[in-house]
């Protein structure tokens, strides 16, 4: 059963909140972060992206900029950008895009659920973005940045949250970029906490949506210094990660589509007929095409969308992986076509975020950037908690969850 806890989350005065939050470091590259932070010395991105304190170019994992890190998070408290409340409480942590509105749940959860997996993961991490985070949650002595977990849907969760959103928030911004609004809630009242407390204990899973390498990073930062401690009891600060929990049932993943810069040796026509084997291929024209349901895909190629419709036999609706979109595009386009066999770490293929629009495909393609772009048919949250749940994982760059939450609105230290 999920264990969590209330904890002294380290936040920004009410005043400053839109000086101090940002996107979340791994969203957005050194330049972009260094336009945004601009010459506000308050933007979190001196914490999460401190190469920006250093000369363009200077290489982000040295050293000296994760150090910078610590040093700018110390002068934050120390200027009051940044102050710990007194009680340990949860927060509420409410997202609106498009008029739809989630409410998550801001508390720490337990280091050891991550090791025996009552805290689910559906993607594979990789070990030098693991090693990135860890270096960070290390010299700052804290997590920074929130993990982003789905639950299973509560009553009386739900209640609570009704019962203090029904008050005037302690944080309500739009962001500039998107246009999403941002709102937070503190959950001070000791029967709340400990209902709160009380039904995540009844829950047998929780689910990561976004941040596997962030929770495998505060996970393994956490039994580290549990290793290290000769006096380790087991209710120390460091054996709890913070994370944002929404009812699965409030979030939608978005697409998450692959452009690609050569067509492995193929003429547009060879690599068409190609097609051909496994899908349906139907012209659609200049008018861009989005996948209308699973198995269906969008292509874009020398100007032109195109429809391919998996055709029967060519995957198995038994199998969680291979029923996947990602899988069957994996396995017939970019492998066996286009050569790619490893998502991760093959030069050839990018991604793209659904929240760009098709419009971002076409713009890569175009520019002659890239060759060919792919769109696909969103996975579901059932789907994602079913693979979660049989313990496989997904295929890389699966899920897009959207919008992504705000960084420094709560922080919460390891000691």
């Amino acid at each position: 059963m999920a264990i969590i806890k209330p904890f002294k989350g380290v936040r920004p005065p009410k005043n400053l909140v839109e000086q101090v939050q940002s996107r979340p470091y791994d969203v957005l590259n050194s330049d972009e972060a260094r336009a945004e932070a601009g010459d506000n010395e308050m933007s979190l991105y001196h914490i999460i992206r401190p190469e920006i304190d250093f000369p363009i170019g200077t290489d982000e994992h040295a050293p000296e900029v994760y150090q910078k890190a610590a040093e700018n998070f110390a002068k934050f408290q120390q200027n009051g950008w940044l102050l710990q409340d007194n009680k340990e409480q949860y927060y509420i942590y409410a997202q609106t895009m498009n008029g739809k509105t989630q409410y998550g749940l801001v508390v720490c959860a337990y280091v050891d659920d991550y090791m025996n997996g009552v805290i689910k993961k559906h993607e594979l991490t990789r070990k030098d973005k693991e090693e990135d985070r860890m270096k960070h949650v290390r010299v700052n002595d804290a997590n920074i940045e929130p993990v982003f977990f789905a639950f299973p849907d509560n009553e009386e969760l739900a209640k609570v949250v009704a019962k203090y959103t029904s008050n005037a928030p302690e944080y309500d911004f739009t962001a500039q970029l998107d246009g999403f609004r941002h709102q937070l809630w503190v959950v001070d009242g000791d029967e709340d906490i400990a209902t709160i407390t009380a039904e995540f204990a009844k829950m047998p899973s929780l689910y990561i949506a976004d941040g596997h390498h962030r929770s495998a990073a505060a996970a393994l930062v956490g039994k580290e210094k549990a290793d290290n401690n000769p006096a380790h009891r087991g209710d120390e600060e460091y054996n709890y990660f913070m994370a944002v929990c929404f009812p699965a049932n409030q979030l939608t993943i978005i697409d998450y589509n692959r452009v690609v810069k050569d067509l492995n040796g193929l003429t547009p026509d060879e690599f068409l007929a190609a097609l051909s084997k496994n899908f349906v291929v139907e012209p659609k024209g200049a008018e861009e095409y989005k996948p209308v349901a699973l198995h269906n895909f969008s292509l874009y190629l020398q100007g032109q969308w195109y429809s391919l419709t998996a055709k029967p036999g060519t995957y198995n609706d038994s199998d969680p992986i291979g029923v996947l979109d990602v899988t069957i595009s994996s396995n017939l386009i970019l492998d066996n076509i286009l050569g790619i066999k490893d998502l991760r770490t093959d030069k050839r293929i990018d991604f793209v975020g659904g929240i760009r629009g098709l419009g971002e495909l076409k713009r890569r393609v175009d520019s002659g950037e890239m060759k060919v772009a792919l769109a696909l048919y969103p996975v579901s949250m059932k789907q994602l908690i079913d693979i979660a749940d049989t313990g496989n994982i997904m295929p890389p760059k699966t899920t897009w969850f959207e919008p992504k939450l705000r960084s420094g609105l709560v922080i919460h230290k390891l000691s």
